[in-house]
């Protein structure tokens, strides 16, 4: 049985906070470029990590998109 064709695990958010993902991507991104990968107004206008989470908590379909970026980030190490 041929062991080298094992896909490499993806990286999950198994045990990953919301305020732990957003403070990462402010802290390697910087709150501009997250502004234009996802464009909405927590990230664009005042942005804080506090602002973020609140938002974030509220409308899945934006914590979703921050959680793929995470992802993304995450795949790119």
């Amino acid at each position: 049985m041929d062991t080298n064709n094992k896909p490499t695990p993806r990286p999950t958010l198994e045990g990953v906070t919301l305020e732990k993902i957003v403070t990462h991507l402010s802290e390697s991104m910087g709150w501009e470029a997250m502004g234009e990968a996802i464009p909405i107004r927590c990230f664009t206008h005042d942005p804080s990590v506090k602002s973020s989470l609140k938002f974030l908590r509220r409308t899945p379909w934006a914590r979703a998109k921050v959680e793929e970026l995470y992802l993304r980030t995450q795949r790119s190490r």
